[in-house]
């Protein structure tokens, strides 16, 4: 609890005077001013006594540009009634509005709001906790509890309709098929193993439950699908970030549902944000094409989620593109080479926009083992950068195919045709 306004100085006004002079009226005004005092500390404490506040976030993940649905609930579990209570949210997601101002809430009530907000920035953010403030009718004290209404969210970036890329459909090394194990149920079985609880009665190989008297469940293996390895190049060096302008993109998003429904969230000018946004629209879209995808990006610390199929390994990779930040030290070009067994028989996506030529390099090494295919992410187009015109020059000598994203670009405009043109690699076939 906490004296507000001049309080202790009207009461040191009239209780002085009164002391020196005796007028009767001096200490009338001053005995109001204790009395009045004790009744606001009184009603503050009072006022906070009771109360519990719960939140209810519908889901702990969220999207940029859709929609965080959250509901408060405040109870007053005291027998007195509750007046002229603030509440504030101390939530760190911008735009999201839960503070109310309550002027009545009766014994044994319960009060609850809902509050919509749409996501601008991918990440980790914590909803919570909630500030409680009481004052007095007479503005002389203030009382405050933090309650720890607190739910994490994790924003995954958008995901966007892209058009599809000149992706091989299946690799083929040296004429044998590329073949992995795999819990998914395929036409292509390929032995039996022991049962384990949850094996769905379909996978169980009666013929040799009967031979050998023991339970035992069919083994499958993945159709011969290219498998895709998204490879996003997180050197601190190599992104760049446009100047920040006061721009609308900026501002706290208005919780209109209508404007909701409407609104396309812009990209932020940053080389990260138009990478990290590709790599998880290209994941959703091979998800869906029904090809196994993995993710490479050393940042900060090396990142790698295997090869696999799925919405489960769909969720693990937007996990991971939420908070991963582009504040890696090691240069692409040693990326490709350290991961460079994991892109044997697959197609490999490099999402990039660093200026340094080895990468290239290490990709034509790649050229016969892969099918790679180079997303590049022009770093003068969003601020001081190098020039890429050695880059491209070097990656159309490779034979490299190429799509150019520019500052500003729509993504599925500039992934409609690419700068340069693929063409067959050896040693890679199509199904």
């Amino acid at each position: 609890m906490r004296i507000r306004g001049p309080w202790p100085l009207l009461l040191l006004v009239a209780l002085l005077p009164a002391l020196i002079t005796g007028a009767e009226f001096l200490y009338r005004l001053a005995f109001v001013l204790m009395a009045s005092s004790a009744l606001g500390a009184l009603w503050v404490w009072v006022n906070l006594r009771g109360l519990e506040i719960e939140r209810d976030l519908r889901s702990p993940r969220a999207q940029v540009g859709g929609k965080v649905e959250d509901r408060l609930f405040l109870r007053n579990r005291s027998r007195l009634p509750k007046f002229w209570l603030e509440i504030v949210d101390e939530s760190d997601l911008g735009g999201h509005r839960a503070s109310r101002i309550i002027s009545y809430l009766g014994p044994g009530q319960e009060l609850s709001w809902g509050v919509e907000s749409v996501p601008r920035r991918r990440g980790q953010y914590r909803l919570g906790p909630v500030l409680l403030t009481s004052r007095d009718p007479l503005g002389f004290f203030e009382a405050r509890r933090r309650f720890p209404a607190v739910a994490p969210l994790v924003v995954y970036p958008a995901t966007l309709e892209l058009p599809p890329l000149a992706l091989p459909r299946g690799p083929f090394l040296g004429g044998a098929t590329l073949r992995r194990r795999t819990q998914e149920i395929t036409p292509n079985a390929s032995g039996v193993r022991e049962y384990h609880p949850g094996d769905s009665l379909n996978r169980i190989h009666w013929p040799s439950v009967a031979r050998t008297g023991r339970l035992l469940s069919k083994e499958f293996e993945q159709d011969p699908l290219a498998d895709v390895w998204i490879v996003l190049d997180f050197e601190e060096a190599s992104h760049v970030v446009a100047p920040r302008e006061d721009s609308p993109a900026d501002e706290p998003a208005p919780t209109d549902p209508g404007w909701m429904r409407r609104q396309i969230i812009p990209l932020p000018p940053s080389t990260e944000e138009y990478a990290v946004t590709l790599a998880a629209s290209l994941a959703r879209q091979q998800v869906g094409l029904g090809r196994g995808v993995g993710l490479i990006a050393w940042g900060a610390r090396r990142e790698v989620l295997p090869v696999d199929r799925g919405e489960r390994p769909l969720a693990k990779i937007l996990e991971t593109l939420a908070v991963i930040r582009a504040d890696g030290e090691t240069p692409l070009a040693e990326v490709l080479s350290a991961e460079a067994s994991r892109f044997v028989g697959t197609t490999t996506l490099v999402i990039t926009s660093s200026t340094a030529e080895a990468w290239v390099g290490a990709l034509r090494h790649l050229g016969g083992r892969a099918a790679c295919i180079v997303i590049y992410i022009e770093p003068g187009t969003f601020g001081s950068a190098p020039s890429s015109l050695r880059i491209l020059g070097a990656l159309a000598a490779a034979n490299l195919p190429t799509y150019l994203v520019k500052c500003g670009d729509q993504l599925a405009p500039a992934l409609s045709q690419p700068l340069i043109e693929p063409v067959a690699q050896a040693g890679v076939g199509e199904k």
